[in-house]
């Protein structure tokens, strides 16, 4: 926010100078899109829409894509907001309904554990074998290092480094915090969201324990035969657990609305895809690719010219959409068969593949002023290399299925190791090889990191771009030929006070010599919900663009009000998490 980015490859140029990092998270970006997401979420709302109305499943994701994009295609990042918060409220309200109806069914919370370790699949009992009966340790979130499914140092570790990926740069979650008022603004969302995701513990991970209880034959199938008929997949139908719930234990008047929040929330998550992939394509790769002009220059060009950039980013980010969904579909069957047709288990394991080298350069490039950029890409080449290997092996030795002989060779079964361990050896690789390629290489100018980094952020010096670099070494030898000293010509910046911002704002918004055309209601209607510029954007001069640049600064100071309410909020939030997890341990 102190640095005025719109994306996080957008960060990535401004915090490290070249194009090359830029266009390489905007690519890895939209590959974990398309892996992880866009096609994981269709084949969801295809399961769950087959289950409710009995269709085939690619009819089902037609007609979800056919609802999502009906809106998400015109309004842009407007309308995903303002139907994500409506939808939020929907979600909550139906997931809690459904989470009592369920505990109801089993006579309360206090008969879980018991009838949870008793759902056997009646396969099980009639061979006599340990396939389908639930772990010994399903009640505890802290597990064996060594044997289990969820090892307790990979997940408190490894895990960590997928989550900072998802969670702090990836541009789905971060484009709302980008969008905020103000830090405060965005730091509040942010809790809020932290309280919202203590919720799917009770409403969605137990209801779906309480659905093995309820439909053991179907949820805990092991049997390829049996699953196949079941549920039309040989992995497994594990899928299943919450669509089954709505649907056999909601009674008939809230099964409606159960389906618009179960598609709420899959048109929640694929409307919020779809807009940051076309940001990112078009801002970090188009306009790249198209030399369109950088932000200060656009901000100076009259509303006619910047409208006419701004027609073909949004013709060409709704075009990237449909790419996008095709891609998407054509690896659903991939999804629908890999990891035991476990969804959480095959995003987990992608995401530990590619994500923790994004976690280690983000994390490096605000806590240490000291990577650069050859440090940062060549560290991200060494973790794609090492992660595409990992999952170019995953997918040519699939892991084998409950009570069979692992035919793989030794050493595959030693490098396949547990994916939140590779997680973590991931994540330190990347830093090792940045930290050491950084101190190799020449360092980063001081004048390019103001606000960029954590211990920068509030600084007032001007920031040297990539191109004002050019000229300022440029202009420095030319000065050196003339016998000029060049540092007499550092202006010095201030930030404004509080007084001053008012004056500020009329000042950027005034320009007595040009004259602008009013427009009609629709008319800006029409330019607010496709995202064009309106007749409030004025010609900048230098003097206006500083003014501009230094209001947007401001942006990052809190009152000391809102720092103790935030404060509070976030050790509240800290202390619920640690009881919960303590708990459950």
């Amino acid at each position: 926010m102190a640095g005025g980015v719109y994306t996080m490859p957008d960060y990535l140029q401004k915090r490290f100078g070249r194009q090359r990092l830029r266009m390489y998270i905007a690519f890895l970006s939209l590959l974990l899109y398309i892996f992880t997401k866009i096609s994981v979420d269709l084949y969801s709302g295809g399961i769950f829409i087959q289950q409710a109305l009995q269709w085939n499943l690619y009819p089902s994701i037609l007609t979800l894509l056919g609802i999502t994009a009906l809106y998400t295609v015109t309004g842009g990042l407007a309308a995903v907001i303002y139907t994500d918060t409506l939808q939020a409220f929907v979600m909550v309200i139906g997931a809690c309904i459904l989470s009592v109806l369920s505990f109801s069914e089993i006579g309360g919370y206090k008969n879980l554990e018991l009838k949870y370790m008793q759902a056997y699949p009646n396969e099980t009992l009639y061979y006599n074998d340990s396939c389908g009966l639930p772990r010994e340790d399903s009640f505890h979130m802290i597990r064996a290092a060594k044997g289990s499914d969820l090892p307790w140092p990979g997940f408190l570790f490894g895990q960590s480094a997928a989550s900072i990926w998802y969670w702090a740069t990836d541009q789905v979650i971060v484009q709302r915090a980008l969008a905020s008022k103000n830090l405060s603004h965005g730091q509040g969302g942010t809790l809020l969201a932290g309280f919202l995701k203590i919720l799917p513990v009770f409403i969605i991970v137990m209801p779906g324990m309480i659905s093995r209880i309820l439909f053991p034959d179907i949820v805990a199938c092991t049997s390829a035969e049996v699953c196949e008929r079941e549920c039309g997949s040989t992995s497994g139908c594990s899928n299943l657990a919450y669509p089954l719930l709505v649907m056999e234990v909601m009674p008939k008047g809230l099964r409606g609305l159960m389906l618009a929040v179960m598609l709420s929330a899959l048109m929640s998550s694929l409307t919020s895809i779809f807009n940051s992939g076309s940001t990112i394509f078009t801002m970090d790769i188009w306009r790249n690719l198209r030399k369109f002009p950088s932000d200060s220059e656009m901000r100076r060009l009259s509303v006619k010219e910047k409208k006419r950039y701004e027609l073909e980013l949004m013709i060409v980010g709704r075009a990237f959409m449909v790419v996008l969904i095709v891609i998407s579909v054509a690896w659903i069957p991939v999804v629908q068969n890999s990891q035991g047709g476990q969804l959480f288990i095959y995003i987990q394991e992608i995401s530990a593949y590619l994500s923790p080298p994004i976690a280690a350069i983000f994390l490096l490039a605000i806590l240490w002023h000291g990577v650069n950029e050859p440090g940062a890409f060549w560290a991200l080449m060494a973790g794609l290399f090492v992660g595409l290997c990992r999952m170019v092996l995953d997918f040519i030795f699939e892991s084998t299925e409950c009570g069979e002989d692992d035919p793989r060779p030794v050493w595959v079964q030693n490098m396949l190791f547990h994916y939140m361990y590779f997680a973590l050896f991931l994540f330190w690789l990347t830093v090792v090889v940045a930290v050491v390629v950084s101190l190799m290489t020449e360092p980063m100018p001081k004048e390019r990191i103001h606000r960029l980094t954590f211990w920068t952020r509030f600084s007032t010096e001007d920031r040297l771009e990539e191109e004002q670099v050019d000229l300022h070494d440029k202009k420095g030898k030319d000065d050196v030929m003339n016998g000029v000293n060049g540092s007499d010509d550092v202006i010095e910046e201030t930030a404004l006070t509080k007084e001053e911002i008012e004056p500020a704002k009329n000042m950027v918004h005034e320009n007595d010599d040009v004259e602008f055309k009013e427009t009609g209601n629709w008319r800006k209607f029409y330019d607010w919900f496709c995202g064009f510029s309106t007749n409030d954007d004025r010609h900048l001069t230098d003097e206006m663009e500083k003014m501009h640049e230094q209001l947007t600064r401001q942006k990052i100071y809190q009152t000391k009000r809102d720092k103790r309410i935030l404060n509070v909020l976030l050790v509240v939030i800290l202390g619920i998490g640690v009881f919960l997890y303590g708990w459950f341990a």
